[in-house]
C-alpha cells in the first residue's frame, strides 16, 4: 500500500481558497465593506472598519497564494500603479507627521491590493455582477432609511447623516454621508446596472428596477456633479459605440479624431465655464472650490516637487491643511479636486505619476473595449471616465471606493493590453475566460469561468 503524497492534494482549505464560489463571495464582501466604509464607521466605529479591512487583506493573500501557479508576479499590478504607491511611501519620510503618512499610506496600499486581488480572481463580467448586487443592497438601504427618516418619522439620522429631505426631492444622502459621494455612487451603479442588462447577465426586470433606483437616486442626490457625470459618461458611450461599429482598417483616425475633440471640449468647457456653472446653478457652490484651489496652489510654492507628504483625507492639525482652512474659515477634508489634491500632497511628481496612472489605464481599456465583441468590456473605461471626471469636483479617486475602483479598473486594462503580454505563458481568471472572448453572457447562476 503506498500513501499518497501529501503535494497531490491541496487539502480543504486550499480547496476553499482556490474554489470560484470563495472568489465571488471575497469579492462581494470587499465591495461591500469598502462602498458602505461611512455607514460602518458610524455606526461600529472606525476601529471595526480597519479590522475588517485587515482581515480581507489577510483573506486576500490566502487566496494569492492559494493561486499562485496561474498568477504571474509579471502580470500582477500595474507598473504605473506601483510606481505611484511608491512615491507615496516615499513622502512620508519628508511629512509633517511621519507616524499619520504611513498610516494613511498603509490604507491606500491595503485598498490597492485588494482591488489586485479582485481582478485576479474575478473576471470582468464576474466582477460587474458583483458590484451591481452589492450596490443594489446599499442603494435599496439608502433610499428605503431616506424615505423613513424624511416621510415616515419626520427625524433626520444625525448619526448617518441623512437630513430626511427626500419629501422636499432632496438632496438625500443615503448611507454615503454626502449628497455628491451618493450621486458618484448612482452613476457608477447605472454603468453597471446597464452593462448587466446588455449582457442579460440578470433578469431584465431586475435591471429595469435597478436602473431606475439608480437614476433616481442620482436626481435626489441634487448634486451638481452629476449632470456633469452624466453629460460625460453619455459622451463616452456615443463616442465608444462609435468607434466599435467602425471598420478595423478606420479606427485609427477615428480614434485620432475624437482625443482631438476631447482636448477642443476641454478648451471650450473651460472657456465657457461661467455660463455652464450658472446653467447648473452651482455658482456658490463653484466659486468655494475656486476659492480653495488658488489657495492650495500659493501654497504648492513652497514644496512644488515633492509636496507636503501623503495623508489621503486631510489631517486637520497638520500643516498646510491646517492653513488652508484657517484662513478660509472652513473645515475641508480635501481638496475637492484629486488633481490639486495629489499635487498639494506628493507635488508635481505625484501628480504627473497619478496622470500617466490614469492615462494608460484610460487608453487600454478604452482600446480593448473598441476592439473587442463583448459589450462587457465597456465597463472599464467607462468607470475610468466616471472617476477622471468626477476628480474634477472631488478626491474621492484617492481614497476609499473611488481609489479601489481606479486600482481594478488599472489591474483590468494591464491585463487585457499591456506589454506583458508578450511574456504571458498561461490564462489566469483575470483574462476573462472563453465566456467574455466570444461575448456571450454568463448564466444566471454565473456558471462561466471557474476562477
Amino acid at each position: 500500500m503506498t500513501d499518497t503524497p501529501r503535494s497531490a492534494s491541496p487539502g480543504w482549505l486550499g480547496a476553499l481558497l482556490d474554489s470560484a464560489a470563495f472568489a465571488r463571495a471575497f469579492t462581494l464582501v470587499v465591495f461591500a465593506t469598502v462602498f458602505s466604509a461611512f455607514a460602518i464607521e458610524r455606526i461600529a466605529g472606525h476601529v471595526t472598519y480597519v479590522t475588517i479591512v485587515a482581515g480581507l487583506c489577510i483573506l486576500g493573500l490566502a487566496v494569492m497564494v492559494a493561486r499562485r501557479r496561474e498568477i504571474s508576479l509579471l502580470r500582477l499590478v500595474p507598473t504605473t500603479v506601483l510606481i505611484f504607491i511608491g512615491w507615496a511611501f516615499a513622502s512620508i519620510f519628508w511629512s509633517s507627521d511621519t507616524s499619520a503618512s504611513f498610516w494613511s499610506w498603509v490604507s491606500m496600499a491595503a485598498l490597492a491590493f485588494l482591488a489586485v486581488v479582485i481582478g485576479h480572481v474575478r473576471d470582468t463580467l464576474q466582477t460587474v455582477r458583483a458590484l451591481g448586487d452589492v450596490l443594489r443592497v446599499l442603494l435599496s438601504a439608502s433610499l428605503a432609511l431616506e424615505v423613513l427618516s424624511g416621510v415616515l418619522l419626520d427625524l433626520p439620522f444625525t448619526f448617518l447623516g441623512i437630513q430626511g429631505n427626500i419629501a422636499q426631492l432632496g438632496p438625500v444622502q443615503g448611507i454615503f454621508g454626502t449628497r455628491n459621494l451618493l450621486g458618484f455612487v448612482a452613476v457608477i451603479a447605472l454603468i453597471t446596472f446597464l452593462i448587466e442588462y446588455r449582457t442579460q447577465s440578470v433578469r431584465p426586470g431586475v435591471s429595469v428596477a435597478s436602473v431606475v433606483l439608480a437614476g433616481g437616486l442620482a436626481a435626489l442626490s441634487d448634486s451638481p456633479t452629476v449632470v456633469v457625470l452624466a453629460l460625460g459618461v453619455g459622451l463616452a458611450v456615443g463616442a465608444l459605440a462609435l468607434v466599435r461599429h467602425a471598420r478595423p482598417e478606420r479606427r485609427a483616425g477615428l480614434q485620432l479624431a475624437l482625443g482631438a475633440l476631447v482636448v477642443i471640449g476641454v478648451f471650450v468647457g473651460y472657456a465657457a465655464r461661467h455660463p455652464i456653472i450658472a446653467l447648473l446653478g452651482a455658482g456658490t457652490d463653484f466659486s468655494v472650490r475656486v476659492e480653495l484651489w488658488n489657495f492650495m496652489v500659493d501654497i504648492l510654492r513652497q514644496k512644488p516637487v515633492q509636496g507636503f507628504g501623503w495623508f489621503g483625507v486631510w489631517d486637520q492639525k497638520e500643516y498646510p491643511f491646517n492653513a488652508i482652512n484657517f484662513w478660509l474659515d472652513t473645515k475641508h477634508a480635501t481638496g475637492l479636486n484629486a488633481y490639486f489634491d495629489v499635487a498639494l500632497q506628493l507635488g508635481w511628481v505625484g501628480l504627473v505619476l497619478f496622470l500617466a496612472l490614469a492615462a494608460l489605464a484610460l487608453a487600454r481599456s478604452w482600446l480593448v473595449a473598441g476592439e473587442r465583441r463583448s459589450v462587457v468590456y465597456a465597463w472599464t473605461p467607462l468607470i475610468l471616465v466616471t472617476l477622471l471626471i468626477d476628480s474634477m469636483f472631488e478626491s474621492f479617486a484617492l481614497t476609499g471606493l473611488g481609489w479601489l475602483m481606479l486600482v481594478l479598473c488599472a489591474v483590468r486594462a494591464g491585463q487585457s493590453r499591456s506589454w506583458r503580454e508578450s511574456l504571458r505563458g498561461g490564462t489566469d481568471a483575470g483574462d476573462g475566460g472563453a465566456a467574455e472572448e466570444s461575448g456571450l453572457p454568463h448564466a444566471q447562476g454565473e456558471q462561466g469561468t471557474a476562477g
